[in-house]
């Protein structure tokens, strides 16, 4: 482990001082955005027949500039707001209506944006994802953010998903069938070398099958490698090449096959439901940590030859081993605890990161989810040798300190800075 040393007081100082330039510029933009939505407030157009003609033949038009559920602003106030923003008419227009879809169809996103809880270029992402949803599904969104200030982009996807869902099924169907259409596999010809590229778009439950298949069969070809002494034809190459081996390999077997239909289909599908959900009264179900839509679930079930239920993993089992070694048991309790690194702001899947040790094993910590931590490998690298540091204030909510003494606290509600 790297010896620690004393925080840099020049590096620390410029950093404060970053920081308190961005909080300025965003203080400014804020209060920018207060202006325009008290300015919007005083040129909101009851209905487009009720405005007046203002001259030339000229009518002031109300434009629904802020998405379904919100007034109409008068179009030619709007010219006029653009004109003193100093944008373009079509930059303008854009921007407006994100700050106005933020004031009348996000409440909560526009509070936390007005106390200075998150960044105005959030909540303009926030607001463009939104823009296309009904005011009901909009006003889910916007319930169930929680605190929008460390919320992950993937988080908020999966969230719009499951507001489209539950209250634009007939939407969400089509989107999915026309999804589903785009599906294909192309295989170039052959390069120079004798080498194919591969491209493709499969089903979820397909895409899972084949990657679980090369997997188990790129692992075989390497332990078969290593047994090469024995007489063994196996392969020693990287896992990249034996991941690509097997797939020419399945191809194979499934070739010496006589079948008179296709073969059997194994899917394994990790799916949360709930008993509205099998009601009927919920349309929404979930895939490791996605919403999907029931109809997706029946899909997949009919096609499927055999279905096992496994029992549900309790999060509070604090039940340690004395080993180092991490029991698979373990492991997918953290992950199905922390779902990504647990790094600030990183989004790496918890199935592919490295379980830290937070109080060192060899220094009498415990080897039991109370005490892992999935850290990817350049982030457990960064904690083990340099002057980042975590600290476990609750199962599931860490607070990390950086080499200069910044803070963050992480949690399933994403990450958030912290005063000294």
């Amino acid at each position: 482990m790297a010896q620690a040393t004393a925080p840099d007081t020049g590096i620390s100082t410029m950093l404060a001082s970053l920081r308190a330039e961005i909080e300025g510029r965003e203080a400014s933009l804020i209060r920018e955005w207060a202006t325009i939505a008290a300015w919007a407030e005083a040129n909101v157009v009851e209905a487009a027949e009720s405005t007046a003609t203002t001259g030339d033949g000229f009518v002031d038009t109300g434009l629904p500039i802020a998405g379904d559920g919100a007034p109409l602003v008068s179009e030619f106030a709007l010219m006029e707001l653009i004109a003193v923003l100093g944008r373009s008419p079509a930059g303008g227009r854009a921007y407006v209506a994100k700050v106005l879809g933020c004031a009348w169809r996000l409440p909560n996103v526009w509070a936390a944006v007005m106390a200075g809880r998150l960044a105005p270029w959030r909540a303009v992402r926030i607001a463009k994802l939104v823009a296309p949803l009904s005011a009901e599904a909009a006003a889910f969104v916007d319930r169930n953010l929680f605190n929008a200030s460390g919320v992950g982009w993937a988080q908020l996807e999966r969230l719009i998903t499951e507001a489209i869902l539950r209250f634009d099924p007939v939407r969400a169907e089509a989107e999915r069938a026309a999804a589903a259409d785009q599906r294909y596999l192309d295989i170039d010809e052959p390069n120079a070398q004798g080498l194919a590229h591969i491209s493709g778009l499969l089903d979820a439950a397909d895409a899972r099958d084949l990657h679980d298949a090369i997997t188990r069969r790129a692992a075989l070809l390497g332990s078969m490698g290593s047994m090469g002494s024995m007489g063994s034809m196996g392969s020693a190459a990287s896992l990249d090449v034996r991941r690509s081996q097997a797939l020419g390999d399945l191809a194979r077997a499934d070739l010496a096959l006589d079948l008179d239909g296709a073969p059997a289909r194994r899917a394994t599908l990790n799916v949360h439901i709930t008993d509205t959900t099998l009601t009927g009264d919920n349309p929404v179900a979930r895939w490791n940590d996605r919403p999907i839509s029931t109809e997706q679930v029946r899909e997949w079930l009919g096609t499927a030859t055999t279905i096992v239920v496994r029992p549900v993993i309790d999060l509070a089992d604090h039940i340690p081993v004395d080993s180092y070694e991490i029991p698979d048991r373990h492991r997918v309790s953290v992950e199905l605890r922390d779902h990504t690194c647990r790094f600030p702001r990183c989004g790496r899947k918890a199935k592919t990161c490295d379980l830290d040790h937070a109080k060192p094993h060899r220094k009498g910590g415990p080897t039991c989810p109370c005490n892992l931590v999935p850290l990817c490998r350049r982030h457990h690298r960064a904690k083990t040798h340099s002057r980042w540091r975590y600290k476990v204030t609750k199962p599931g909510t860490y607070t990390w300190t950086s080499p200069n003494g910044f803070l963050w606290q992480v949690d399933h509600r994403g990450t958030h800075p912290l005063r000294t």
